[in-house]
């Protein structure tokens, strides 16, 4: 039906007409975008189409082309139904074959859309700049479907807006030109079931001057001593960087604010112009002076206002600020503690409730809503970056949203804070160091260190002062999708690697804090996520993580809360509750969510342990208690949470945690104790003298130190499992035919938690793939699934393994097994068939090879090593040797699993602590060798020498690994991996009279 007899139709009577819809006479006639008839398919890139997106597979949503009699256009409308949980909607992008389009000329865009009446807001984008659809800026806007039936939606170009929380590239200028289009999206509402129709995207009306020009000025926020004088930049820019068509004038003056004309400040007034002809990028500047009156005082606001005329005006009113003074938490000389006690006696409840909360920065778009809603803290998610991505950038938007801190009372700063869980993960060209499974197998504390000293040096330069690590979990299952940020399945492992928090923070008392090279650490989750059951998770499809660990109170004690007590004691800022649930037999409670034990947060950790930092909540974790959303925020905070990471919901928990105190239902005092807490740890870090990023350290990241201490943590990560014929290490003399999806794959080596929240395969940063590494050491070729011929070779080496995950996505059983790939075991098949073969297993957990481990010479467990694929071609090649030993217990089938040291029943594929090395002879002898290591480990142990001891357990150790090869049973198995544990806690004669219990069972 064509539209003009759809006017006419009885059927149009429903369709709610916007005001705005109707063409002005002078118009140009619209020009179509996507009629919907099919003239436009569904395809991608690099050919134009329309296709779907979403965060996981139920989230993209179904589409097609409907034919309806009461199309507003045509015959045929877009048609389609979702069920978004995470984040969905479809996208328009024009071929990237073509040029992009020119939309400059028009006032906007507009289509049909047929209304549910559900309320929801439904966000429009279009795609500006850039090399094609999926390369550009995107722009954002939105209306709400709160009607029903057909009407015409206009969205102006006046109203996008450029997006801050998300960019696929980005940072191309910051403009929207409209010169270069590339398309639109849309996204779908969240949460709900729904049902869309749409027809007949157009542009629509001619553009005027004022899209095409805007006026801005230099910051949002102009902080000056008292006394100073504020110089606001006021900037022109247009479209395409074209002078003036006609004049612009922009009216100013001081109005408004908690600052007093004439006393605090000169008020001013005027007129600013920028006549016709005007070249992009003039700027003037107004001045504003303040008053000097000596009192002691919080600060005060004194806002510029604009009156544009001719351009679009800035999306804020610039506000000066005179600082605070004279006020006793301002003076460093003080102690923290009077400090602390200062500013919260002046603080109101308002602001207090603001410092308990913490959002994403994608939510506060360029931040007003820090200043609005006093906001304490700011986080970065996982992929949530700036663009570009670089360590300025970081810096810069830090920087930005600090800023806007200096415009509240008392200038309280924000602590910003990222998930560097191996290295600044999120910032590309960072050094990566290997996982923690990784770190656990080199069993070096003083390794450990240093690779935190890096991190929280990288992390500072950019602008971030805490760190959310390290996890202290103690991995008691790997099928948990989180294993691989567990130190190992040993309490008595994790708290020996305890010295990162060392790295990350300095010395214990916090003295270090304030350094540009140290952050807050954070030690999570606590406690017991690594011991939940399998099959007890209740989120989505998870199937451990988030679950319940089920524990008598003696085991909850020795295995999850043992590296807690270590954390404490070596002073970590912060705590992260863990997401599961804790269900300690015997006491009554059963499962009960962590962030809702009061017994645990307030009476173990604070009370008993005596911690004195404050406690952050995990992403969203109140929404998963029970109760309406005040009794969850009530249980929350009572349960000794002090900071809630509320990502979006930050507006939604200040009001409520401020009813709830009003009404009585939360106590004024445990509103002081949360927040005493968070202020002890910003005057620790310096931030109230040092607000903004200090970069001195920039230049450092990614750079050959740091890069030297990730190569060596490689190195020492890996761990032999076996090497018959001493195939390892190689010689560069060999001809060496190398194959395997994670040979030459920096995305698979550096796993989760890489650039983005869940990693993904392929080159994503900065680093050396093995493949790249041993190429620089040997003669080798390379063929991926060993198709090339393989005759001539010395040697097969067959990197293979996972591809990356994060959290309860990893669970196996959630697309996950413990079983290789087929494409990776034909690899090892083709391979082992061929010639003698070494098989690196890159993972972050162990990998069921017990079928084929006859078949392979050489095995290596590889973990996740990080960026530096040269630390694992220096141990291959011989530049180092292999020491790393197992910081789990690797299975024969996953029937075994959980299985862990300690356990009455264990008869591994290979046990806990095991570890072949190379470029050192097992020292000779048998029994009577191993009885006179025990004298001596004994005479060790009493004369405290942990150094001599651990030595005389590693030589017991080789000799006994050099008898059992590869006859590894259960009988030796056993009192094996009993020796590793009992070296770690110091009793070393009683770790050596294990191991030789093993060599009398070989």
């Amino acid at each position: 039906m064509p539209r003009t007899a759809l006017l006419l139709s009885t059927a149009l009577l429903a369709v709610v007409l916007s005001p705005t819809a109707s063409q002005a006479a002078d118009d140009p006639a619209p020009v179509p975008v996507d009629r919907f008839e099919g003239e436009v398919p569904f395809a991608s890139q690099p050919a134009e189409g329309i296709f779907t997106w979403g965060g996981d597979s139920d989230d993209p949503p179904a589409l097609q082309l409907t034919a309806r009699a009461d199309a507003p256009e045509g015959q045929k409308v877009l048609t389609g139904a979702y069920d978004i949980s995470g984040y969905g909607g479809f996208t328009h992008d024009f071929a990237a074959d073509r040029p992009a389009h020119d939309w400059s000329a028009r006032r906007g865009v507009r289509f049909w859309w047929e209304g549910q009446d559900s309320g929801k807001k439904v966000p429009f984008e279009i795609k500006d700049g850039g090399a094609n659809g999926e390369a550009s800026e995107l722009w954002t806007t939105s209306f709400t479907d709160d009607f029903s039936g057909w009407k015409q939606i206009e969205l102006p170009f006046t109203d996008f807006a450029y997006r801050t929380d998300y960019q696929p590239v980005g940072g191309i200028d910051h403009v929207l030109g409209l010169t270069q289009m590339w398309g639109y999206a849309l996204t779908l509402p969240v949460g709900v079931k729904g049902r869309f129709a749409m027809d007949d995207v157009e542009l629509y009306g001619s553009a005027d001057q004022a899209l095409r020009a805007s006026v801005t000025t230099d910051a949002a926020v102009y902080p000056v001593r008292e006394g100073g004088t504020a110089a606001v930049a006021v900037t022109l820019a247009t479209t395409g960087s074209a002078p003036l068509d006609g004049p612009v004038t922009v009216a100013y003056t001081t109005n408004g604010g908690t600052a007093d004309p004439g006393r605090d400040y000169t008020p001013v007034t005027g007129t600013l112009t920028f006549p016709a002809g005007t070249a992009s990028g003039a700027t003037r500047t107004v001045k504003v002076r303040t008053l000097r009156d000596k009192a002691g005082e919080p600060a005060e606001t004194i806002p510029l206002k604009l009156t544009v005329t001719g351009a679009k005006a800035p999306a804020e009113t610039p506000q000066v600020v005179i600082d605070a003074g004279g006020l006793p938490y301002l003076d460093r000389k003080s102690p923290v503690r009077k400090r602390v006690a200062d500013l919260l006696s002046r603080m109101s409840l308002e602001e207090k409730a603001g410092q308990m909360t913490q959002a994403e920065r994608g939510a506060v778009g360029e931040g007003a809503d820090v200043a609005a809603y006093e906001l304490g803290s700011l986080l970065s998610g996982g992929g949530s970056t700036p663009t570009p991505n670089t360590p300025q950038a970081w810096a810069k938007m830090i920087d930005g949203f600090q800023l806007r801190t200096r415009a509240t009372r008392f200038q309280i700063p924000l602590i910003y804070g990222v998930d560097a869980v191996h290295g600044h993960n999120n910032l590309v060209g960072a050094t990566i160091m290997p996982h923690n499974i990784g770190i656990g197998a080199t069993r070096d504390p003083r390794l450990a260190q240093r690779t935190g000293e890096v991190t929280a040096s990288e992390v500072r330069a950019t602008g971030v002062p805490w760190d959310f690590a390290p996890c202290l979990c103690v991995s008691r299952d790997e099928r948990w999708g989180r294993s691989y940020e567990s130190f190992g399945e040993d309490p008595a492992l994790v708290q020996s690697m305890e010295t990162v928090v060392q790295g990350l923070q300095g010395r214990a008392d916090g003295r270090d804090l304030k350094d540009d090279d140290k952050v807050l650490a954070t030690a999570k989750h606590f406690v017991g996520d690594g011991g939940t059951e399998y099959g007890s998770s209740t989120t989505g499809t998870y199937t451990i993580d988030q679950g319940v660990t089920e524990v008598t109170r003696r085991q909850l004690e020795a295995v999850h809360l043992a590296p807690f007590r270590t954390a404490v004691d070596r002073g970590i800022g912060t705590v992260m509750p863990s997401y599961s649930s804790l269900d300690v037999l015997g006491d009554g409670q059963g499962p009960v969510k962590m962030h809702a034990r009061a017994d645990m947060i307030n009476g173990v950790l604070k009370g008993r342990m005596g911690f004195d930092g404050f406690v952050i909540s995990d992403w969203n974790a109140i929404d998963q208690l029970p109760g309406d959303y005040p009794a969850r925020v009530r249980t929350a905070v009572d349960a000794g949470v002090d900071m809630m990471m509320v990502p979006y919901g930050y507006k939604d928990f200040t009001s409520t945690l401020i009813d709830e105190v009003n009404a009585g239902r939360v106590s004024g005092r445990r509103i002081d104790d949360a927040v005493s807490r968070i202020l002890t740890q910003k005057f620790r870090l310096g931030l109230f003298e040092h607000p903004y990023a200090q970069t001195r350290n920039a230049s450092e990241i990614g750079g050959a130190a740091h890069r030297a201490v990730a190569r060596q943590a490689a190195a020492e990560s890996q761990v032999l499992l076996k090497n018959s014929g001493g195939l390892l290490p190689l010689r560069t003399s060999q001809k060496v035919y190398v194959a395997g999806s994670n040979a030459d794959d920096l995305g698979n080596q550096t796993g989760g938690w890489t650039v983005t929240w869940q990693g993904a395969s392929g080159a994503h940063t900065q680093g050396t793939t093995i493949l790249d590494a041993m190429r620089k050491d040997g003669n080798v070729t390379y063929s991926k699934d060993a198709s090339a011929p393989m005759t001539g070779y010395d040697v097969g080496v067959v990197v293979v393994g996972e591809t990356p995950y994060a959290e309860g996505v990893g669970d196996v059983g959630n697309g996950h097994s413990l079983q290789l790939s087929a494409a990776d075991r034909a690899a090892v098949d083709r391979v082992c068939a061929a010639m003698k073969c070494a098989v690196l297993i890159v993972s972050g957990r162990p990998q069921l090879i017990g079928d084929r481990l006859g078949a392979i010479d050489a095995l290596v467990a590889s973990w996740l090593p990080g960026t530096e694929g040269d630390g694992v071609a220096d141990v291959l090649y011989g530049k180092r040797p292999f020491t790393g030993r197992l910081p789990v217990t690797w299975p024969r089938s996953e029937a075994q699993l959980p299985i862990n040291v300690g356990d009455t029943a264990y008869d591994p594929q290979f046990p806990y602590g095991w570890g072949l090395t190379t470029l050192t002879k097992a020292p000779a002898g048998g029994a009577a060798t191993l009885r006179a290591l025990g004298v001596a480990a004994a005479a060790a142990e009493r004369a405290g020498a942990d150094s001599a001891g651990r030595a005389l357990v590693s030589r017991a150790r080789l000799i006994v690994q050099q008898k059992v090869g590869t006859d590894l049973t259960a009988a030796v198995a056993t009192p094996f991996s009993d020796a590793d544990h009992l070296s770690l806690t110091g009793r070393y004669a009683a770790a050596v009279r294990k191991l030789s219990e093993a060599y009398r069972a070989t």
